[in-house]
């Protein structure tokens, strides 16, 4: 098996910061970035500046998104206490709700229960709730989930008590699911004390035996790879007080197939995780005529080959068993051998 086709993978974690941090990602150049990665379809978090929680900001991303770009593209609503009562007009045009109860890059926070009662309550049930949980958060996010009987994705787990806990819960029967990153998944403490800044996240990276435990859960308990692609510059990372985050768009499949040629994971396994339950969880539309070209073959990971507008990887200088050759988005040829062949325009906009 040298070459072989997958369906156009799907991210539902990506930071695009627009608007407000179009210098260090915009949607043309986030992209791009995602094509080249074998993704054509992301769905984009609201922590910009300022952030997406009213219908205005969201309008605005949506009218950029439109002209700019490459593979389609939803957005997420955020949950702010200041504008709980916008989210009916909000949820049209949004892919799904993102609630983030612990730190986060930005000003999107939610700590205090009359905020958490008012999205389960007035938040369509045929939309998404993504939450940003971490330790007991992720036991506050279950209990929710319980309460109001709706289902509630939990974003980048990344410790052994975390997927326990949603194993346990599910095993109860509540309608729960969850992601992993690849960073949490091939990167872990002694990785960031070697990365410095450039290794600094959230969440944080775990130990190795966190590590261990979300590959035992990975053909069960995870649902979903999710990048958490969160773009930020050389000169903002060396920074005094650096901002958290790490790009993932381009090194997602590449470090997943190495997973698959050491036995780790099924090709299959690999559709469900990172196309087939993405798309259900967020009832995502079609593609059709859609498919990336994959080559098992060697190469090396660089920062100089990112086309993400930071142009870094954590991943610089790792080995990588496959790679993208060419993507296809409906019926047209978007990515080949290192070229971007879209135009601004060929990715169409998800609510």
């Amino acid at each position: 098996m040298n070459t072989f086709f997958l369906p156009g993978l799907i991210d539902v974690h990506t930071h695009l910061r627009v608007p407000g941090g179009e210098h260090k990602e915009d949607f043309r150049t986030g992209t791009a970035a995602a094509l080249a990665g074998g993704v054509t379809m992301i769905l984009a978090m609201p922590n910009t500046s300022p952030p997406i929680s009213t219908l205005e900001v969201l309008d605005q991303a949506r009218r950029q998104a439109a002209e700019d770009i490459l593979c389609d593209v939803g957005i997420y609503a955020g949950a702010s206490p200041e504008h709980t009562a916008e989210l009916p007009a909000l949820a049209p045009k949004a892919a799904a709700l993102k609630i983030y109860l612990n730190d986060t890059f930005g000003p999107l926070r939610v700590e205090d229960v009359p905020t958490l009662r008012a999205c389960f309550q007035t938040w369509p049930r045929d939309k998404m709730i993504a939450m940003h949980a971490e330790k007991q958060s992720v036991a506050v996010g279950i209990g929710l989930a319980a309460t109001y009987e709706r289902p509630v994705h939990f974003c980048h787990i990344s410790h052994r008590e975390e997927i326990e806990l949603i194993a346990d819960a599910k095993m109860q029967g509540l309608p729960i699911t969850c992601e992993v990153t690849p960073h949490h998944l091939f990167l872990d403490e002694a990785d960031a004390a070697r990365l410095g800044n450039l290794g600094d996240m959230r969440p944080l990276l775990g130990t190795a035996d966190d590590v261990a435990a979300l590959w035992e859960h990975i053909n069960d308990t995870i649902d979903c790879i999710a990048t958490d692609h969160a773009p930020h510059t050389l000169e903002e990372k060396g920074s005094d007080s650096p901002p958290p985050g790490v790009p993932g768009l381009e090194t997602s499949l590449p470090l997943l197939l190495t997973a698959v040629s050491e036995n780790r994971l099924t090709l299959e396994r690999l559709m469900e995780l990172m196309h087939h339950n993405p798309r259900r969880i967020f009832d995502l539309p079609e593609q059709p005529d859609t498919r990336v070209e994959v080559e098992m073959t060697p190469f090396t990971i660089r920062s100089a080959d990112m086309k993400s507008k930071c142009g870094w990887t954590p991943f610089d200088s790792m080995e990588a068993a496959g790679k993208v050759v060419r993507v296809v988005l409906r019926g047209k040829m978007v990515y080949e051998d290192g070229r971007i062949l879209a135009q601004a325009g060929n990715g169409r906009l998800i609510a």
